[in-house]
């Protein structure tokens, strides 16, 4: 079921109402929970239900008797096997048929023919979303983070919740799990707030990523053909709509939890005013960001254990979540294009040289601050050429046009879209040090013209929807 989608918008009022009549049963809302949120991802697929299912309780299971063992050696067999069982799925699912075709690919090129056969299957909608939380459940036990539950339904509702199930934020243990074993409060200042940051995230995805899309889909499938200005606008657009179509999804997912007294970790903070590549990474899906870091780079010793091995653990990171993305060659050159732009930063000891909000206490940014975001932001588009392309060698075709067919032409496609990226882009920075673009109760102080707001958003949307579009993420 699409967020963006007729369904959705009659799902959403009568799973909340239901809810809230169980208001001081936890146990029930917990597997009302788990009951909607099965509904709302067998939308897509009901099979899928019962993979999510086997990933949840091998998860729950490990847990359980992680918390029994004493020694250490058993401990890890426990933690060996669940990770191995989970990512072995995904790697199946994922990233099987990838291997054995680029596998056999190499081989031929030696003049061996092998027998490899791919597999027909079908890639669940989200699974290395709820695949990673499931992992992190495993190994936040493991290490003591956090104790075993033996709530099965709340263990099934933390890994299950319809809001993030499909495309994040990938929720930890510790924060997501304590909420389902507590009872949960109606507090209407968050649920309006919640719904104030559903509709921006709309805005994002249906008027601005969608309007987007048409004319990159043009743009890309005829690269070969066209001028660099023309080109240079569709990856421009594309970065704009990758942007919109993930953070509104994210947006709607955490607005649409705090209707449920749920609080999700945010995902996206304002990642285009960015200074730097770091300061982009630490901004942009903080959720998989920080999951790396945790759980990846951190155990691999971080950045403490000297340059050689801090470069080696940086690297790692960066094809790793590329990697993540999908089972092409594209995510890979992606993952590696940002880690040569990182690694610079991190040698020189600058990769933490922005942690504060640009432009802090003023309306405008500097010179300086002004030319740093134009240089990260082109330095980002051209990475997304390499995402989006179909393979490296389109990829490359692309940027090299960009560079080498100028004419002065205007570009025909998207017009409406740069309008809406125009009020996106003033609406986001005006609202840079908040949570979200429309928390403007503090700032626009007469009621009538939020109101105004509110409702000339709503009416942009109901304008704009065409065609139920997916969001790009559900493939990842």
């Amino acid at each position: 079921m699409l967020f963006n989608s007729i369904e959705y918008l009659l799902f959403l009022p009568v799973v909340f109402a239901l809810y809230w009549l169980m208001r001081g049963r936890t146990g029930w809302q917990n597997l009302f929970i788990v009951i909607v949120s099965f509904i709302f991802y067998g939308w897509w697929d009901y099979r899928f239900l019962f993979l999510m299912s086997f990933t949840a309780l091998c998860s729950f299971f490990s847990g359980i008797l992680l918390e029994r063992m004493a020694q250490r050696r058993g401990r890890r067999l426990v933690v060996t096997f669940s990770l191995l069982l989970n990512l072995g799925i995904l790697v199946v699912f994922k990233y099987y048929n990838f291997f054995a075709e680029s596998l056999a690919e190499l081989l031929s090129q030696f003049g061996i023919t092998p027998g490899f056969v791919t597999l027909r299957i079908v890639l669940p909608v989200g699974i290395s979303f709820y695949t990673f939380q499931s992992l992190s459940y495993v190994i936040d036990v493991y290490r003591k983070h956090i104790g075993a539950t033996r709530d099965v339904v709340a263990f099934f509702a933390f890994i299950s919740f319809f809001p993030q199930l499909v495309a994040g934020p990938i929720e930890r243990s510790t924060n997501l799990l304590p909420q389902f074993l507590h009872a949960r409060k109606f507090d209407y200042g968050k649920a309006v707030d919640g719904l104030r940051q559903m509709l921006w995230g709309f805005f994002k995805k249906v008027v601005v990523a969608d309007t987007c899309a048409s004319a990159v889909n043009s743009i890309f499938l005829e690269a070969g053909h066209l001028d660099s200005v023309t080109l240079f606008y569709g990856a421009f657009l594309f970065t704009m709509q990758i942007y919109c179509d993930f953070s509104g999804y994210s947006d709607i997912a955490i607005g649409t939890a705090r209707l449920f007294g749920i609080s999700l970790m945010r995902n996206f903070n304002f990642p285009y005013f960015s200074r730097d590549i770091a300061e982009f990474w630490r901004k942009w899906h903080i959720s998989l960001t920080t999951w790396f870091r945790d759980y990846i780079y951190i155990p691999l010793g971080g950045s403490r254990c000297g340059k050689l091995k801090g470069f080696r653990n940086t690297v790692v990171i960066f094809l790793t979540s590329g990697l993540w993305h999908g089972a092409n060659w594209t995510f890979v050159a992606w993952g590696a294009y940002h880690a040569v732009l990182f690694l610079p930063l991190f040698l020189a000891g600058k990769n933490r040289k922005y942690t504060s909000a640009i432009a802090a206490g003023r309306l405008l940014p500097t010179a300086k601050e002004l030319l740093q975001m134009l240089v990260t932001f082109v330095l980002v588009v051209v990475g997304w050429i390499i995402f989006r392309a179909d393979n490296i060698s389109a990829a490359a075709l692309y940027v090299q046009r960009m560079f080498t067919c100028y004419e002065p032409v205007l570009p025909k496609y998207g017009k409406w879209a740069l309008v809406w990226i125009v009020v996106l882009m003033i609406a986001e920075w005006l609202q840079r040090d908040r949570q979200h673009a429309l928390q403007i109760e503090g700032r626009v102080r007469n009621r009538y013209v939020r109101y105004a707001i509110y409702y000339a958003l709503i009416a942009v949307i109901i304008i704009f929807q065409g065609e139920t579009a997916q969001f790009i993420y559900f493939q990842f």
